[in-house]
């Protein structure tokens, strides 16, 4: 290995880093804990190496929230795989049961995954250009399987706008619950009453 490729593979393993220490940090304390500043003295380096990976900071939370919608797209094919499977509308409901699930595990990962002004911000840039996507686009794999899926349980409607209603209707639930809301306005949420509310979402959405 030549000097050139020695340190662009150590690049790539501190890019790497501090993105798993921005992972690790979101996890515990939430969106607060994600200062430039902790993610560098976490990570073992000064607090402007972060600059040589990514411009700005908030190209670093783009790339720590792109492994949430990574990690929650990992868990969607044993999802659909579950009991159900062989009915679409098994599918969505199992799909909209581990899209809530994992909001609820993971909050403060799922809060930066939709932070509006990193959805809103331009993919990430290098010296020989963008390198990222828009995070917004690391949405659309998960949408395009639910429009496939709202469109195996209905014919002669528009698939993509009962999906996009449903999507906002079960990130809703997730958040209402998360807050306590719901489970207040359900008398203390007795078990299995977040599931039922789930499948309610997607049953009104998906009329026989």
């Amino acid at each position: 290995m030549d000097r050139r490729e020695q340190q662009e593979t150590q690049d790539g393993g501190l890019r790497e880093r501090l993105v798993e220490v921005g992972v690790e940090l979101v996890t515990s304390g939430g969106t607060a804990a994600l200062g430039l500043r902790e993610i560098a003295r976490r990570a073992g380096v000064s607090h402007g190496a972060p600059r040589r990976y990514f411009p700005t900071h908030h190209a670093l939370l783009s790339a720590i929230a792109r492994r949430g919608f990574g990690e929650l797209g990992s868990r969607l094919p044993a999802a659909l795989a579950g009991p159900g499977a062989d009915d679409p509308r098994g599918q969505v409901r199992a799909l909209g049961r581990a899209y809530v699930g994992y909001a609820l595990e993971h909050p403060g990962m799922f809060e930066l995954m939709f932070r509006h002004d990193l959805l809103d911000s331009s993919g990430e840039t290098g010296q020989d250009g963008p390198r990222e996507d828009r995070l917004r686009d690391s949405t659309l794999p998960m949408f395009e399987l639910l429009v496939s899926l709202v469109a195996r349980c209905r014919t002669g409607d528009e698939p993509r706008i009962t999906a996009a209603a449903l999507w906002a209707n079960l990130h809703g639930v997730a958040q209402l619950w998360s807050r306590g809301s719901l489970p207040l306005a359900l008398d203390g949420a007795p078990e299995g009453s977040l599931d039922r509310v789930v499948d309610a979402a997607v049953d009104a959405h998906l009329r026989p």
